[in-house]
């Protein structure tokens, strides 16, 4: 029998004024269905955080999470420390990242223009998913190409930015802490959108520089990101495994290639960290390159 939901939840403060509500990795355990699920399989088994930023009786909520238990943990646990100013951010449309959004929904959700049409646009997709997302609360607040809010005393700056998805929303913190949603991912990046991978090279780089110190993605190792997250490193192996994606087409060597040789830099230098779960994921990066380069 599966855990309850937020049963395997762990809670973390990788920096001063952030907590990470961190779950799965957690070898041989399904949280909703041994049948192929987006919560299962595209998040839980990846490990999966959200974020807050908080400040006095102020937080800032990155992502509600794979559930609504989970979203409601996240809210309880800032309430115990007095928050009672709750503004979420959503970092993209994708399923796990939204699916807390009911908990919240008597509070300002913010979202870059792009990504509130697309959840208007799939919300009956979302809503009869496996598991379903219903009722999907839709943002009330929505913003373009950049803003800044704050939180108690801190600045944060909304950025959009064309990377994973082209709806991607990541967050400036003061320091150079980057909270990065789906835009960075360790070992790898998950390809959804195999058609602009050259789109996301050029936000990669414009993201290269930036001020950043330290980056907390949304996909990640706990313990890295538990340590205070990732050093800039890890755009660099992003834009590298990217560019070697876009090569797979006519490189056979390369798109047989497993994992651990494909991101044989990114290992060696210890800017990522391996995990087997995600050779599943790097074979389906190349297929879906590999298809999206075939004629229709």
């Amino acid at each position: 029998m599966p855990p309850a939901l937020g049963a395997t939840l762990r809670i973390l403060q990788p920096a001063p004024h952030v907590l990470a509500f961190y779950d799965g990795r957690v070898p041989g355990v399904r949280l909703h269905s041994p049948k192929p699920n987006w919560l299962d399989d595209g998040a839980y088994e990846a490990g999966i955080a959200s974020y807050a930023v908080f400040d006095g009786a102020e937080a800032l909520i990155y992502d509600t999470h794979i559930s609504l238990t989970h979203a409601r943990i996240i809210r309880e646990t800032l309430a115990a420390r007095g928050v009672t100013r709750f503004t979420v951010v959503l970092s993209h449309w994708h399923d796990d990242h939204v699916a807390g959004n009911d908990v919240f929904a008597d509070c300002e959700i913010i979202a870059n223009r792009l990504t509130a049409d697309i959840l208007a646009e799939k919300r009956e997709a979302l809503e009869a998913a496996d598991p379903p997302i219903c009722p999907l609360i839709l943002p009330n607040r929505t913003f373009e190409g950049e803003m800044t809010l704050t939180v108690g005393t801190l600045p944060v700056r909304l950025i959009q930015a064309d990377i994973h998805s082209r709806d991607g929303t990541v967050l400036l913190l003061p320091g150079g802490l980057l909270l990065a949603g789906d835009t960075l991912e360790d070992p790898v990046t998950y390809v959804d959108e195999p058609d602009r991978l050259a789109v996301h090279l050029v936000d990669l780089e414009r993201m290269a520089g930036w001020d950043i110190s330290r980056i907390l993605p949304n996909h990640g190792a706990e313990e890295v990101i538990a340590a205070g997250g990732y050093g800039p490193g890890l755009i660099a192996a992003t834009q590298a495994y990217v560019r070697k994606l876009l090569t797979v087409r006519e490189d056979a060597q390369a798109r047989g290639e497993d994992l651990r040789t494909f991101a044989a830099e990114g290992f060696a230098s210890g800017t990522l960290r391996y995990f087997a779960p995600y050779e599943a994921v790097h074979r389906m990066n190349v297929e879906a390159v590999l298809k999206a380069g075939r004629p229709s």
